[in-house]
């Protein structure tokens, strides 16, 4: 693979929207076998009825050409208030309860879809994107981040050391805390804290899920299976404002 090129923008064409979506297909469908009512198997895209009323920000490779379904190496969906407000809920509201953060008087932007391609994990592209993120809360003087974020599979038993360690040592203000809804309700306090191995739950971690929490990220109460897209999800949620001020110009992209 040549050297990356990266640019980084919100979607503004349906090519735009479109290669999000087929990422989203290789990420979501084809790697971790989730699956949605409209999916669209046949062209590989992976959508919901959020889309529409959201903004993607996207990652492209000009390296590569900008025709080809796949220009589109790493995405983030961003669904503010008023997008909400269209699509009827925040897709979140799908798992939990979102009355503490709605009624908080706060503005919020839901961060959901995050993909990188498997090709560009593990450099730079997600400093890119989240480097383009914090631009676009700036600009928009956000308070509250917030979202789900996934563990591949259903069976909480293999995921009890990190439920564990987020249960006991990351769970958000009482005032922010939502709760997973009963209906895909998970306990995440699987274990005894005095028997987590800290290393152990921390190697068990989705990297996206680590780097919320380095950023100041806590999460909700409970956790939420999620057996159409085979994950186990948390709620990560970041006040803005309690952010560490060494880990807020990292995320700003400043030294």
């Amino acid at each position: 693979m040549s050297e990356p090129q990266f640019s980084v923008r919100l979607a503004q064409t349906d090519a735009d929207i479109l290669g999000a979506q087929r990422l989203r297909y290789r990420v979501f469908v084809e790697e971790l076998g989730s699956d949605g009512a409209l999916v669209d198997h046949v062209h590989r895209f992976e959508r919901d009825g959020f889309d529409v009323h959201s903004q993607h920000l996207i990652l492209v490779d000009d390296a590569r050409d900008a025709s080809a379904p796949d220009h589109v190496v790493g995405a983030y969906r961003l669904l503010d208030e008023t997008g909400a407000d269209a699509a009827g809920q925040f897709y979140s509201e799908n798992e939990y309860d979102l009355s503490k953060l709605k009624t908080s008087g706060r503005r919020l932007l839901e961060l959901g879809r995050s993909c990188l391609d498997a090709d560009y994990r593990g450099g730079s592209a997600m400093f890119h994107l989240w480097n383009a993120l914090a631009e676009f809360v700036q600009e928009r003087e956000i308070e509250i981040l917030f979202g789900v974020a996934s563990f591949h599979g259903t069976d909480a038993t293999k995921l009890r050391l990190p439920l564990s360690l987020l249960h006991y040592r990351y769970c958000a203000p009482e005032a922010l805390r939502v709760r997973a809804l009963e209906a895909g309700y998970q306990p995440m306090g699987l274990m005894q804290e005095e028997e987590i191995d800290r290393r152990g739950a921390m190697m068990e971690m989705p990297a996206l899920i680590k780097a919320y929490l380095r950023l100041g990220g806590a999460v909700g109460e409970g956790a939420f299976t999620d057996r159409a897209f085979n994950t186990t999800d948390v709620c990560l949620i970041m006040d803005t404002a309690a952010m560490p001020s060494r880990r807020r110009s990292l995320y700003q992209g400043r030294k």
